[in-house]
């Protein structure tokens, strides 16, 4: 079956969601690093793909009276998902999750302290369609999908769901309240080795009085939470760290005048982004991400990529199109083990969809260990073989099955040039689902099982009972939960 070069192929699932006909139609005359290019090239704009949500030709959504992303975490949750299956911007959403799993927030706190209502806002309201004008935290991230690392931990410092998830809100001249502080410097930048206790406590002062207010009048549609200096609760002393705040090596952050409190915390931003422990940090984490979850980070590339961070001044758009353009990603196919919403958004892609509801998905996500919007602490989701209990593999086994199901027409029809012989079949699911050569005892199991149940001759019948389950059989295999 004609499709697209494996270190394609390879690139799609990495920094996208797989390889559907969409993708191998786009890119079937591109050269590599042309594919690497329109990935990271995307037009935000263009790329909008939520006025197809409930359209003919696109994987469904369930509704229960009108569909409020914006407002309901489910459908917000139905939203997204329905993005990673079809935005022609697979590296945003690839990012966004990325950024998800990074600045990990969960919808559960934010919604029993300011409601459920504008706990799913504050998580995943779009700015163009909240009466507000309000911009949920995925939002943010998407904006910021490749931009300004520095410009993107400013923005979460300010972030509502950040503001309440760690208790920034709370934080003031009297009380300062330690969390953002901590998890900024343990978790968004430099890791734990890198600070003392005493300068969680000066970054806490740092940032007291980053609080919340409501803007417009409460108990209207348009009302809604956003962040708020609060110049009266600013410490105005000066803030000591045994780092260094300023390029020319000072630790200390001078005691200011109430107006120019926050550009305390603004500093301590600035320190943090472009700490050379900040630059080789985020490069181990993009080595996990993108490269591979089986092998120690290279030396070389953390070298190199934290180089490129500093160098192009935080700027991620540089820094993922060093990654993706690196001889260890390009040699890296089949080491990372899929996230269950990249299980879930790549088998929808390479599977089929037709009459299949995204909501029909968010169940059997939760057991296999992810919710959209709900990692299970400020540490984000156990990744690499955490996500693979006997529980958890057997809910992607049963969500393969239940797709194939679903699908078993369509892939019926889409089998019938290739029925010559149970090897013609099977080579067709394989190369239709992107995996490696099944070793020879997979193969024969394979063969065997179209095999079974009489003389193949590719009749319809046959094709609607083995193609389906040839899907089944691969898309829950071993060899399937690897991107």
């Amino acid at each position: 079956m004609a499709g697209l070069p494996p270190l394609s192929e390879h690139l799609l699932r990495r920094a996208g969601f797989g390889v559907g006909a969409a993708e191998t139609s786009l890119f079937n005359r591109f050269t590599y690093m042309a594919v690497v290019g329109q990935l990271i090239d995307y037009d935000a704009a263009a790329a909008d793909v939520d006025s197809h949500i409930g359209t003919p030709g696109y994987v469904g959504i369930t509704t229960r009276g009108v569909f409020a992303p914006n407002t309901v975490i489910n459908d917000a949750r139905q939203r997204w998902l329905f993005r990673l299956v079809h935005s022609p911007a697979p590296l945003q959403e690839k990012m966004a999750l990325f950024w998800h799993q990074h600045f990990a927030t969960a919808y559960s706190k934010v919604s029993s302290i300011v409601g459920t209502t504008d706990g799913a806002r504050m998580m995943a309201a779009k700015p163009s369609e909240d009466p507000g004008g309000a911009r949920g935290q995925l939002e943010l991230f998407r904006q910021f999908a490749l931009g300004n690392f520095r410009d993107l931990l400013l923005e979460v410092a300010k972030d509502p769901a950040m503001l309440v998830w760690l208790d920034g809100r709370l934080n003031t001249k009297a009380r300062p309240q330690e969390n953002f502080g901590r998890e900024l410097m343990e978790l968004f930048t430099f890791g734990v080795e890198h600070y003392v206790e005493t300068d969680v406590y000066a970054a806490a002062r740092a940032f007291s009085g980053w609080n919340l207010t409501t803007v417009g009048a409460r108990g209207t549609a348009s009302a809604y939470y956003a962040f708020n200096f609060n110049a009266g609760q600013h410490d105005l002393a000066a803030k000591e760290f045994s780092f260094p705040i300023y390029p020319d090596g000072g630790r200390i952050i001078p005691a200011r005048t109430s107006t120019n409190g926050m550009q305390d915390g603004i500093d301590l931003i600035n320190a943090l982004a472009v700490h050379p422990e900040t630059a080789r940090r985020l490069a181990r984490k993009l080595w996990a991400w993108f490269v591979d979850e089986t092998a120690v980070p290279d030396d070389s590339f953390v070298a190199s990529i934290a180089d490129t961070y500093l160098q192009n001044g935080t700027n991620m758009k540089a820094v993922v199109a060093a990654v993706l353009a690196s001889d260890q990603f390009r040699s890296s196919a089949f080491k990372r083990y899929s996230w269950p919403a990249e299980f879930v958004a790549r088998s929808l892609k390479e599977v089929g969809f037709v009459g299949f509801s995204v909501n029909d998905a968010l169940t059997p996500m939760v057991n296999m260990g992810q919710q959209l919007f709900e990692p299970p602490d400020v540490n984000g989701w156990e990744l690499g073989p955490g996500w693979f209990s006997t529980a958890r593999t057997l809910a992607r086994m049963n969500f393969a099955a239940q797709l194939a199901t679903n699908q078993k027409f369509g892939l019926r029809d889409m089998a019938r040039p290739y029925k010559q012989t149970p090897d013609t079949l099977v080579n067709f699911v394989v190369d239709t689902l992107n995996v490696p050569a099944p070793p020879p005892d997979v193969y024969a199991a394979l063969t065997d099982y179209v095999r079974a149940g009489g003389a193949w001759t590719g009749s319809d019948a046959q094709l609607l009972n083995k193609a389906g389950g040839l899907f089944h059989l691969v898309t829950g295999s071993g060899q399937y939960q690897f991107v």
